[in-house]
């Protein structure tokens, strides 16, 4: 089987993006992960997800951003049909209260097994814990967008999103942060993870937060 793993660019004016460091890592280690870079732009991001799919055809997705003030390794449990910019993104856009998918679901819920990530990624010595936020910017664009191309275009694939903490290098003494490797490690749990896993855990998110 192939996972295709995605990671972003550098944005905001900081000149590395840890999801893609951590993602580019996994790829290098295992021959059946594949890594894309995508574009932090509204515009360019779907487009280029949906191109990576259509190249490598993998049985699984699972796109990684970054998520500066957090300190866990966070698979996300559901994507919401709105973009609502705070920054802007590379391209100089900044979209307020618009929909990701005109006239699409209010929601997306992911098909990975995000609690059985959870387990897999602490039983690996990294802090990680289940969100049910990955945003408004383009991490939940991605996302959802995802979600949606599943629903509509490509029946049967897996797909889903986790989010990496800052590196230590981007953010100041006492904030959270993660080294990229264990970011790494997290990720390469997720993957095995979702290779195995078909049904989630049963326990309650509330233990995995």
């Amino acid at each position: 089987m192939t996972v295709l793993l995605t990671g972003f660019e550098p944005f905001g004016g900081s000149g590395t993006n840890p999801s893609w460091e951590a993602v580019s890592l996994v790829a290098a280690r295992r021959d059946d992960v594949v890594a894309v870079e995508l574009p932090c732009a509204f515009d360019a991001s779907l487009p280029a997800l949906r191109a990576a799919i259509e190249r490598h055809r993998p049985e699984v997705v699972v796109c990684v951003g970054q998520a500066g003030g957090r300190a866990d390794v966070t698979p996300e449990r559901v994507a919401i049909n709105l973009v609502d910019a705070r920054i802007p993104d590379n391209a100089g856009a900044q979209p307020v209260d618009v929909p990701v998918v005109e006239g699409g679901p209010a929601a997306y819920f992911t098909s990975l097994p995000v609690k059985a990530a959870v387990a897999a990624i602490r039983a690996a010595d990294v802090p990680g814990s289940v969100s049910h936020t990955a945003g408004t910017y383009v991490c939940n664009q991605v996302f959802y967008g995802l979600m949606h191309l599943l629903a509509t275009d490509f029946p049967g694939l897996r797909g889903g999103f986790v989010h990496v903490p800052s590196s230590p290098d981007q953010v100041a003494d006492g904030e959270p942060s993660l080294p990229v490797e264990q970011s790494a490690t997290a990720l390469n749990a997720v993957v095995d993870t979702v290779l195995s896993v078909r049904e989630d855990l049963t326990v309650s998110a509330g233990t995995l937060n």
